[in-house]
């Protein structure tokens, strides 16, 4: 499987980045172990996940994805074979918040320990922080790195504006740069992404990792009718954001295109993405082997520009 350059990173991923948000959520320990091994079998190699991961499910307190990630690593022996992200500065509770020194310096040696390794190959800041100095943000990641517990860094959730404030302050005080993005973006979700951050991504050569990719699943076409509401833990918030006429037009075109080129509208959704200039690795998720199978053809297809002005008319 080809490798990407993520940013200007030294950091080699695949075109799918396999996200962990459903780890100790929707998929169990053994559910998260079998999608995995069949992930790496595939020929892909990048995950990411987060240290808030997942504490919105009853009975957690976040850092069940790590945890379960740490294990299928050390059961497998794997670690050297696999890219890790994993994120930092969401509301732990407790454990504290934010992208202070103080915070990131305690929340890295958890993440470690979880993930049961002696260092992360992405790290990212989870959500902006507007309270702490980016100085003070950047200073410490640049002593993460030169601990060796960091390969590099990326920001999540940034709008353009901070992006290029991060970006101009590594630059003035020589700190590692935030080599890769990681915004909400799909064929539905577009205004965000194309507005500025993918035209600063493209001049800066920061590297793309869109999340919710295929639209909480509404992309993949298993969201039509009310009664599919009920099919998942996302169903509802499915409904609301999805179910209009710009999205039914847009599944509509998926279907089109999908029997077109012989696959399934969750192939094309990713494949229109990986089409677009910036995007480095579009990140999924999967609750079983089966449906990972279904995503893993896509970086195999390659859309024609009839078929990608078709999607983009749809969505527009």
């Amino acid at each position: 499987m080809q490798r990407r350059q993520l940013g200007g990173s030294e950091l080699q991923v695949s075109a799918l980045c396999f996200g962990g948000n459903v780890f100790g959520w929707t998929a169990d320990e053994p559910t998260s172990f079998r999608v995995l091994d069949a992930f790496v079998a595939a020929g892909m190699n990048f995950i990411d996940t987060a240290d808030v991961y997942a504490k919105w499910a009853p009975g957690n307190q976040g850092g069940e994805s790590e945890t379960i990630l740490g294990r299928w690593m050390k059961q497998r022996g794997n670690r050297g074979k696999v890219i890790i992200a994993t994120k930092v500065g969401s509301d732990m509770g407790a454990q504290g918040k934010g992208l202070s020194r103080a915070h990131i310096m305690r929340a890295v040696d958890a993440s470690l320990n979880r993930l049961q390794t002696n260092y992360i190959d992405l790290y990212q800041s989870h959500i902006d922080d507007a309270e702490t100095a980016l100085e003070e943000t950047l200073g410490a990641y640049a002593d993460l790195v030169a601990q060796g517990k960091v390969r590099a860094i990326g920001a999540s959730n940034y709008t353009a504006e901070r992006l290029a404030q991060a970006l101009q302050v590594s630059k003035q005080h020589a700190y590692p740069r935030y080599e890769s993005l990681q915004p909400l973006y799909n064929l539905y979700d577009r205004t965000g992404c194309e507005a500025a951050l993918e035209a600063l991504c493209r001049t800066d050569g920061v590297g793309v990792i869109s999340y919710s990719s295929l639209g909480s699943g509404f992309l993949t076409g298993k969201y039509r009718t009310d009664g599919d509401v009920s099919k998942s833990a996302r169903g509802q918030g499915v409904k609301r954001k999805y179910y209009n006429d710009r999205g039914f037009r847009i599944l509509r075109t998926l279907d089109e295109v999908a029997q077109q080129h012989r696959s399934t509208p969750a192939v094309v959704a990713l494949a229109w993405l990986l089409a677009r200039p910036a995007l480095t690795a579009p990140i999924v998720s999967a609750t079983s082997v089966e449906q990972l199978n279904e995503l893993v053809a896509a970086p195999r297809l390659a859309l024609d520009a009839a078929s990608i002005e078709h999607l983009n008319q749809a969505s527009a």
